[in-house]
């Protein structure tokens, strides 16, 4: 039994390792071009762009409704495959929509809030938001069959094609569109390379009725999860759909900057981790065996390298951001510190979402997620009244902290919970 358990967790640490590996290149290579980008681009510039994909990780949610998850926990392949065909299809007609609403707000002048700023922009919105959400769809098909190499390798596609990209039109003077239009372009050459590859997953063919059947059957994903990932999109993004209305572009500009090399690099490692626990913990969970062990030990191993860069990262930020980016962008590790605390404890907490999709507590996870979007409110306003953009920023991420604390601590609970029963 020793034997078998250590079998297993070293298939796991190599899977999470797969698809880590494509995580850290994709961002070591948007890192190195951030040092290019950042001479090229201005703080202003880099929030338009932040205000853009705020957007983008809204209303992919209402996309997919999140049924790409369902994927995942289909009782049999022929469940999956209608699942994910029911999710491609709602995908395309949301995106349909989306694209006739902005189209016709922005013909007619009537582009709301920073939309307005955006203006011609606003047109990419539904490309990017179908091409992630086709790409999140395959990524789950991939993800139920653990061929991981095809995830990272997609990853790492979407990077250095918007890294080049973005660099290119910036370049070329398109100061404004250049970072959205590269984003967007990146992301559709990732989904390119699921398409590519998608016969060699041999999904049987299904009917409209099962598809349909199939998203009544697995209803919990847009009722609760989707809700509740809607609320923490917008929760998350509160900064630059929100303080962007009333502070400096500058100021915000140096915040994005900030966040994009913590917060994201943060999330897309913890995703990977996600996608590993997810698969295995499911299938631990359907077989009845325990999972807590390994779970413990994934964690223990992520927190020995996370803990050790937020410090020394909390200790060299404003110095070493300056000297990366350059004196322009002199402020952003103020930001850094800021937000770190929040950013570890949400990487725990992020690389144990999938918990309340086994034991499908999504109701009590939708609970927890609006009393952190009602904190994060209360921390925006107040922030607003004092009129500092700072403090905004650390009240704002103080409220993150304080919730994402006790997300992780219910996880826990419930693995613990389940364990308990096999006893």
């Amino acid at each position: 039994m020793k034997l078998w358990n250590h079998i297993r967790e070293s298939a796991l640490a190599r899977e999470a390792a797969t698809l880590a590996s494509g995580n850290i290149l994709a961002q070591a290579i948007s890192m190195l071009a951030y040092l290019i980008l950042t001479r090229i681009y201005s703080p202003s510039d880099y929030a338009l762009f932040n205000i853009f994909y705020s957007y983008i990780e809204v209303l992919i949610i209402l996309s997919t409704c999140k049924y790409e998850l369902a994927v995942v926990v289909a009782k049999d392949n022929r469940e999956t495959a209608a699942i994910a065909r029911f999710a491609l299809r709602l995908n395309t007609l949301v995106c349909l929509l989306l694209l006739t609403v902005a189209a016709v707000l922005y013909l007619t002048h009537a582009l709301p809030g920073n939309l307005a700023e955006l203006g011609v922009l606003t047109l990419l919105i539904p490309p990017m938001v179908y091409f992630s959400g086709t790409s999140r769809i395959y990524a789950s098909l991939y993800n139920r069959v653990r061929r991981y190499k095809l995830i990272a390798a997609s990853v790492t596609t979407n990077s250095i094609a918007g890294a080049a990209l973005k660099v290119l039109f910036g370049l070329l003077g398109m100061n404004r569109a250049g970072m959205p239009l590269g984003t967007v372009l990146g992301q559709a050459s990732a989904n390119l390379l699921y398409r590519f590859r998608m016969r060699s997953l041999a999904l049987p063919s299904t009917s409209r009725s099962e598809q349909i059947a199939a998203a009544r059957h697995h209803r919990n994903f847009p009722l609760f999860v989707a809700s509740r990932d809607l609320i923490d999109s917008l929760s998350a993004n509160l900064p630059f759909l929100w303080l962007a209305l009333y502070f400096d572009r500058a100021d915000v500009g140096l915040f994005g900057l900030a966040l994009t090399f913590t917060f994201r690099p943060a999330n897309l490692l913890s995703g990977a981790f996600e996608r590993v626990l997810y698969a295995r913990v499911a299938e631990g969970v359907r077989e009845r065996r325990s999972v807590w062990r390994m779970m413990a030990r994934f964690m223990l191993s992520v927190n020995a390298v996370a803990l050790p860069v937020c410090v020394v990262l909390w200790v060299v930020a404003e110095p070493l951001f300056t000297f990366l980016f350059g004196a322009e962008w002199t402020g952003c590790g103020v930001y850094v510190r800021a937000i770190l605390p929040w950013i570890y404890i949400a990487f725990n907490s992020t690389s144990l979402m999938f918990v309340s999709n086994v034991f499908s507590n999504q109701r009590t996870e939708f609970v927890f997620c609006m009393a952190v979007f009602a904190l994060r409110i209360g921390a925006i306003a107040l922030g607003l009244h004092l009129g500092s953009f700072l403090v905004s920023i650390r009240l704002y991420a103080t409220a993150g902290a304080l919730g994402v604390a006790s997300l992780l601590l219910w996880y826990l609970y419930q693995v613990r919970r389940y364990e308990r029963s096999l006893t």
